[in-house]
């Protein structure tokens, strides 16, 4: 499944840190905006890890999950990367 993640953190640390582990999962499209396919073990260990970093008081994560449908009707303005997140990704 394709999802939108996007997360309001207070604290600089928390903050540094879930991006780092969001990295690993997906491509950082905005400064907290993250798109990732994930099947649903890869969903449900990032939201654990998640959990473990966040401040439930203070800080807020959101995933969305966009059918291939939504993802068609997708419009970005100003810059466009040149890649899809589901172009292969060949490491050397």
């Amino acid at each position: 499944m394709f999802y939108l993640i996007c997360y309001d953190i207070v604290n600089d640390r928390r903050r540094n840190k879930v991006a780092k582990l969001l990295e690993l999962y997906g491509w950082r499209v905005q400064k907290s905006v993250f798109e990732a396919v994930l099947n649903q073990d890869q969903y449900e260990r990032l939201q654990k890890h998640l959990l473990k970093l966040l401040n439930p008081i203070e800080d807020q994560l959101r995933f969305y999950p966009l059918s291939q449908r939504s993802r068609n009707k997708v419009l970005i303005l100003g810059f466009k990367p040149e890649f899809k997140i589901d172009d292969p990704v060949f490491i050397v």
